[in-house]
């Protein structure tokens, strides 16, 4: 398993894709900078800053990238056949590659989120959006390795379900943010370090139980679909 979570990490960091990942963290971090030192109130930039950018788009399009990437990009381009043809069991395949989307995505928004919650309110809150960002990236790596295994086109599913679902939907029907990992995110954080910038009508219990069920069912989706791979890469 290690073998396998070395090989999709070195080819992850040595895709161009991997350079998309920068951008929108630091975007983020900058905004953040830039409205502290101007002297803004956090309740003016701290919820679109903190939410609308760092919950909604820039953790859920990071795991997005790495998610289709670390089984997605070998499927198109053919390599995955070596994958197959070895002898290990689909769940020794799938589970090391989820684990290094999970942890990519992590590392790379959990510092600019506790960065810019520093600088929005206190150490409590950046820890607080980091700890709950990390579980958030394991629902959305789930999700998305297993979309990458149900769809040749799983980035564009991916982003229905960000900018559509998320983004739109759960603005609209407040029912919908029961199936929304961003608002789970959201009431972990919130949980974690009770404040104002932070909202959502989901319970904390409920979002606890949401994100262990979407990571657990995506994951056992994606294994039973790769089982379901002839060795010339199509299902069967």
């Amino acid at each position: 398993m290690s073998t396998v979570a070395w090989i999709t990490a070195r080819g992850l960091f040595g895709r161009r894709r991997f350079l998309l990942l920068l951008p929108l963290p630091v975007l983020l971090v900058v905004l953040a900078v830039l409205s502290r030192g101007l002297g803004v109130a956090p309740s003016d930039w701290g919820p679109p800053v903190l939410v609308g950018l760092g919950l909604a788009v820039v953790l859920p399009v990071v795991a997005l990238i790495v998610g289709t990437g670390v089984l997605g990009a070998e499927i198109d381009d053919g390599t995955v056949v070596h994958v197959l043809t070895t002898p290990l069991p689909r769940w020794q395949i799938v589970l090391p590659k989820l684990a290094v989307a999970a942890g990519v995505t992590a590392a790379t928004v959990a510092a600019p989120l506790f960065a810019a919650g520093l600088l929005a309110d206190s150490v409590r809150l950046g820890l607080a959006l980091a700890v709950a960002a990390s579980a958030g990236a394991l629902a959305y790596s789930a999700l998305f390795v297993a979309a990458s295994l149900l769809t040749r086109r799983p980035v564009l599913l991916g982003l229905v379900y960000v900018l559509i679902w998320e983004g739109l939907l759960s603005n609209v029907l407040a029912g919908s943010r029961v199936f929304s990992i961003q608002h789970y995110v959201i009431a972990l954080a919130d949980r974690l370090a009770p404040t104002e910038l932070l909202h959502t009508t989901v319970s904390m219990p409920l979002a606890a139980v949401m994100i262990a069920l979407v990571s657990i069912g995506f994951s056992l989706l994606a294994i039973d679909r790769l089982r379901a791979f002839s060795v010339a890469g199509e299902t069967s």
